[in-house]
C-alpha cells in the first residue's frame, strides 16, 4: 500500500459536511495511511450536517503538525467554526511551510483563507466562497479538483472521486 507509514489529520467540528470528512478519511485510510480525527474537544463525537457522527481521536492542543504527512479539511459549516482556533491556523500554516498536502474541499477553503496562506495559488472551492477566496490573493477555477503543488481543492461531494485521488497522489509522492 503506496501510504504506509504516513498519518494524516482530518479536522472535525460541528455540522460537518458528511461525505466531505468521511470520503476522504475512507480513500487514504484504504491506501494505508494512518487517519487521526481531530477536535476541539478529545474523544467527544461531533455530528455531521446529516447526522453521522464522528468521533474525534485528539484534541488540538495534542498534536503537532512536524508528527504528520497531510491534513484533511471537510466542508459543510465545520471551516466557519475550525478557523476560529489558533491552533488550526498554526496547523495549516506550518504544514503550508512544509509543503506537506493540505485538503479542502467545498467551504473549507474559508479555513486556509483564515491561515493566509492563499495569496496567489490556484483553487477551488464551492462557488459559494468564490469571493472569499478570490480576496485573500487565490486564483479560483470552476473545475472538479485543483492542484496547486500541495493545496488539493474540490467544489463538492461529486467532486469526491477524483479530489480523493489526488490527495493520496500528493501524499504518496511527499
Amino acid at each position: 500500500m503506496r501510504l504506509d507509514g504516513k498519518k494524516v489529520i482530518a479536522l472535525v467540528d460541528e455540522e460537518f459536511e458528511d461525505l466531505e470528512l468521511w470520503y476522504p478519511i475512507y480513500r487514504v485510510r484504504e491506501e494505508g495511511a494512518e487517519v487521526h480525527l481531530a477536535g476541539a474537544e478529545k474523544g467527544k463525537t461531533y455530528i455531521g450536517k446529516y447526522g453521522v457522527p464522528a468521533k474525534t481521536d485528539y484534541a488540538f492542543d495534542e498534536l503537532n503538525s512536524s508528527d504528520y504527512d497531510g491534513i484533511l479539511v471537510p466542508g459543510g459549516w465545520a471551516p466557519d467554526k475550525l478557523r476560529r482556533y489558533p491552533k488550526v491556523l498554526e496547523w495549516v500554516r506550518e504544514m503550508h511551510e512544509a509543503k506537506k498536502p493540505i485538503g479542502q474541499i467545498c467551504h473549507a477553503g474559508w479555513v486556509l483563507v483564515s491561515a493566509r496562506i492563499l495569496e496567489g495559488v490556484t483553487v477551488t472551492s464551492t462557488p459559494g466562497i468564490r469571493d472569499d477566496m478570490e480576496n485573500a490573493g487565490a486564483i479560483w477555477k470552476d473545475e472538479a479538483v485543483v492542484v496547486d503543488g500541495h493545496i488539493i481543492s474540490a467544489r463538492r461531494p461529486p467532486d469526491l472521486p477524483p479530489y480523493g485521488v489526488a490527495f493520496c497522489d500528493a501524499l504518496a509522492e511527499r
